[in-house]
């Protein structure tokens, strides 16, 4: 495979472009692997990448329904980030983090990674106190945050009003190495690292029954047909309660939809990522000069991948109090994703009580930000079959003996 390099450009200059092979293969599904890995989004391509990376493990089928990054890897707001407040979510959010920072240089693919920094607004006094609290949390977790003034939050963004009527700013917790990323990049890039080292990537194979024997997992149904393995990986986001349900066991999420949109292209006026948990809504502009909008999620159970139109009506106009720049932008796009929930606001890296079989799902509305160390978690878990320190916490039976890791609130708008 072709290396990308600034020779490997002026070469192919000179050959009208016409020497660049396909960024990956697309191989004819084998009738047995030693693993499978269900999703070929940013996870499940990353849980593959590092089982080969880290692990040794190249014998590896990655199955998507769709097409590559096509569900909630390529439908998010792309922000990266990892202030959360208990000690396991800041571990593994800020080893996904730290992946992220050379990440492109890793894969020798573009991730476009932005580390502009990551403000969330306090426009209450108990937020002013939950930030401020996980502040020093995250000084004792070795995660650079700090909480800022309003004052600084204005030099920071110039476009914010930090006295609006209903809402003014009274501080925010400050993230200097949070950005953010593309999204297809970092699927694309994963999956040309992963054909690279010989993982089969197989698209439009939706899996439709999970085999078993004796309680063990032994391989699954698909549409292009029957296929074998020794360990499964379930990493299909909104849609890892259906596939739970194929394996026999139940997972405590419900999937809702989460809607976002984008303005038409301005000129550059915002280069920091803001999140304005209070009145549900964050933002920041794209290379293009789109401004990325994200809102809260719906309040039903939904598989549906558009949004309702009275959250787009709420976060807007919460936004337009908070920046009035918004009020004559045209909306451009407007899209859905589906979100698993878990009742903590955590995620699920576990074994499953199908034998050899393991889920990685519950990541809600910041799987984006996770992929890197989620994908590092999960394929230790995959490779030793017990969990490593990263994933431990996460197990599903927290929920049964109530070690919950609750981040209801560093979640933000359920983010």
């Amino acid at each position: 495979m072709t290396r990308y390099s600034a020779f490997a450009i002026a070469r192919e200059a000179f050959r009208d472009h016409l020497g660049w092979r396909r960024a990956w293969a697309s191989p004819e599904p084998r009738a047995a692997y030693d693993v499978v890995v269900i999703g070929a989004g940013g996870h499940g391509l990353a849980t593959a990448y590092y089982l080969a990376r880290n692990h040794g493990i190249t014998d590896v089928a990655v199955l998507e329904k769709g097409w590559l990054g096509g569900g909630n890897t390529g439908r998010n707001t792309t922000i990266i980030r990892s202030n959360y407040l208990q000690d396991p979510s800041a571990a593994i959010y800020e080893k996904a983090r730290s992946l992220y920072e050379t990440l492109s240089q890793e894969l020798n693919y573009n991730i476009m990674f932005s580390p502009r920094g990551v403000m969330m607004l306090a426009q209450t006094e108990h937020e002013v106190r939950g930030y401020r609290r996980t502040a020093a949390a995250n000084a004792l977790q070795g995660v650079e945050t700090e909480w800022i003034g309003p004052e600084r939050v204005k030099a920071l963004c110039p476009i914010i009003n930090i006295h609006g009527p209903r809402y003014p700013v009274l501080g925010a917790l400050w993230q200097p190495r949070g950005g953010t990323a593309r999204h297809d990049a970092v699927a694309w890039g994963y999956a040309r690292a992963c054909s690279r080292m010989g993982i089969h990537i197989i698209q439009n194979c939706a899996v439709t029954a999970i085999r078993s024997r004796d309680g063990v997992v032994t391989g699954v149904e698909t549409t292009r047909g029957a296929i074998a393995c020794r360990k499964l990986a379930i990493v299909v986001a909104g849609h890892s309660g259906v596939l739970a349900g194929m394996a026999g066991f139940r997972l405590p999420i419900e999937s809702t939809a989460l809607q976002a949109l984008v303005s038409e292209p301005v000129k550059p006026c915002m280069d920091v990522v803001v999140m304005a948990n209070t009145v549900h809504g964050y933002m920041s502009q794209s290379d293009k000069g789109e401004m990325v909008i994200g809102g809260g999620a719906d309040g039903r159970n939904d598989y549906s991948q558009r949004g309702s139109f009275h959250h787009v009506e709420e976060t807007v106009r919460a936004l337009i109090e908070t920046f009035p720049i918004l009020s004559r932008l045209k909306m451009l796009r407007w899209w859905g994703g589906i979100v698993d929930m878990t009742g903590d606001r955590s995620p699920i890296l576990s074994k499953t009580p199908l034998g050899n079989c393991f889920v990685n799902c519950g990541w809600g509305t910041g799987g984006f930000k996770a992929i890197p160390g989620s994908g590092w978690a999960m394929a230790e878990l995959v490779a030793r079959g017990e969990p490593g320190p990263l994933a431990a916490p996460f197990s599903m039976t927290r929920f049964r003996e109530g070690r919950f890791i609750d981040e209801s609130v560093a979640a933000g708008v359920a983010h």
